[in-house]
C-alpha cells in the first residue's frame, strides 16, 4: 500500500515540524531511476536531508547573505567537507597556520599523503599571500580570528588576491557568526560556521554549515555530503532553528559582556597579555575593527611567568567557569592550551602557555569575582 501524507490543516504552529526519514520513496519506476536529478535541493535518500535540513539550511543561508547553504554533523566535518569536495592530489593547499586544529592535522596527516601540497601560511600575511600562490594551488583556508591565539586576517585582501589567481576561499567565520561579519560579502567562496557554537547556543549539539553562492559549487558540496555519509539528524536541526531564534539577543549580550571581562582581567597584574582584538592593545584591533562588528565571546590571555603547578591553583579555584573545550554556549568555559603546544606551532604568536576563556551569559561581576579567585590561586602558587 502507497504511503499516505496527511495534513492538519487547522495546526499553525510557529515551531517548525520535525520530519524524519531515511527511505524516500517514489511514485513511479521512472521517478526512481532518475531521483539522482532530484539533487541539489530535491530528496532521494535521508543521507541529503529531510524538509526539516532544508529550512534550517535556508535560514543559515539567509544570516550569511548566501544562496546556499549544506549542513553536516559537525563543523569539523564542515571543513574537511569543503576541501574533499574541491581539492585533489596534486593541487597545493593554502592553510591558515592559526586554523582550527582538526583541518590543520587532517591537511598534514591524510591529505598530504594523497599527494596534496599543503603549505602553513602566517595568519598575518594579508595580501602577501600573493607571493604564495603556485600555478596548482586549489584553495586557501583562513580562519579569522585564530581558533586558540586570535590572529586577525586580513580576509579582504587574501580573498582578492586568490580571486585574481582563481583559487578558491574557504573561511571558518564561528568566531564573529554571519552577524559580526559576512565572508560571502568580503569574496570568500564559502563560509564555514560550527553551528555547535553560537546557532546552537546551549552545548547540547553538534553541527556545522557551510554558506555559498555558486551554484555549481553547492551542487559538488550536496554531492560530497551524500558520498561522505554527512547526514545530520532531523532533531539536531530542530534545535538549531531553535537557537537562532535567540542568537541575535545572545551575541549581543556575550559580546558586551564579554568585552568587560577582557578589559578587567587586561587590569589584573597576573595577566601578562589578552589576546582579543577588540581591544585598542591587540595587534589585529585594526582590521577588526575594519570588517567585523561584534566582540564574540572568546578570547585567550597569557598570564604572568609560573610554574605548571600554578595553572592548576587557577582552574581549579574557579567555581562558575567550566573546565571544557568548546564555547559560544550560555554558560562559560575556560580550556588549557600547554606552552609546548604553541611552541611546536608554525607561526607561533606565542610560546607560552594559553588559557582561552568563552563567557556566557552569567553575570559579569559574578564571573569576575570567580576568575579574581582563580588569579590570587594562581599568584600565590607562583
Amino acid at each position: 500500500m502507497k504511503p499516505i501524507n496527511q495534513t492538519n490543516r487547522d495546526f499553525a504552529s510557529l515551531s517548525p515540524s520535525v520530519q524524519r526519514g531515511s527511505t524516500v520513496v517514489f511514485d513511479s519506476l521512472a521517478d526512481f531511476v532518475n531521483r539522482k536529478h532530484r539533487q541539489p535541493d530535491g530528496f532521494s535518500y535521508g543521507v541529503t536531508g529531510t524538509p526539516t535540513a532544508r529550512l534550517l539550511e535556508d535560514r543559515i543561508a539567509a544570516l550569511e547573505g548566501g544562496r546556499h547553504c549544506v549542513i553536516t554533523p559537525s563543523g569539523a566535518a564542515a571543513l574537511m567537507t569543503v576541501v574533499m569536495g574541491f581539492v585533489r592530489g596534486g593541487d597545493h593547499l593554502l592553510m591558515s597556520a592559526a586554523s582550527y586544529g582538526a583541518l590543520k592535522t587532517f591537511g598534514e596527516k591524510w591529505l598530504a599523503r594523497m599527494g596534496v601540497a599543503v603549505e602553513l601560511y602566517d595568519p598575518s600575511i594579508g595580501a602577501g599571500i600573493e607571493a604564495l600562490i603556485r600555478p596548482g594551488t586549489r584553495m586557501i583556508c583562513i580562519e579569522a580570528p585564530g581558533t586558540v591565539t586570535m590572529e586577525m586576517s586580513d580576509v579582504p585582501a587574501i580573498a582578492d588576491a586568490a580571486r585574481r589567481h582563481g583559487v578558491l576561499t574557504m573561511m571558518d567565520n564561528t568566531w564573529a557568526s554571519p552577524l559580526g561579519f559576512k565572508p560571502l560579502a568580503h569574496g570568500v567562496d564559502f563560509s564555514v560556521e560550527a553551528a555547535t557554537k553560537f546557532f546552537s547556543g546551549h552545548s547540547d549539539v553538534l553541527m556545522g554549515a557551510i554558506s555559498m553562492n555558486d551554484p555549481e559549487h553547492y551542487a559538488v558540496l550536496r554531492e560530497t555530503q551524500s558520498i561522505l555519509g554527512q547526514q545530520v539528524s532531523p532533531d539536531d536541526c530542530f534545535l538549531v532553528l531553535r537557537g537562532l531564534e535567540t542568537l541575535g539577543l545572545r551575541l549581543r549580550a556575550q559580546s558586551d559582556a564579554t568585552l568587560r571581562v577582557a578589559e578587567w582581567l587586561q587590569a589584573q597584574p597576573q595577566v601578562e597579555r589578552l589576546l582579543y582584538p577588540p581591544l585598542a592593545s591587540d595587534p589585529g584591533h585594526a582590521r577588526w575593527k575594519r570588517d567585523f562588528t561584534t566582540n564574540s565571546c572568546l578570547f585567550s590571555m597569557v598570564l604572568a611567568p609560573a610554574p605548571e603547578s600554578a595553572f592548576s591553583g587557577f582552574f581549579d579555584s574557579l567555581r562558575h567557569f567550566a573546565i571544557g573545550a568548546s564555547w559560544g554556549g550560555v554558560h562559560s568555559l575556560v580550556a588549557y592550551y600547554p606552552a609546548a603546544l604553541q611552541a611546536d606551532r608554525a607561526y607561533p604568536a606565542t610560546d607560552r602557555a594559553v588559557v582561552r576563556v568563552s563567557v556566557g551569559l552569567e553575570d559579569v561581576d559574578v564571573l569576575k569575582d570567580d576568575l579574581r579567585a582563580g588569579l590570587a590561586a594562581y599568584q600565590q602558587s607562583r
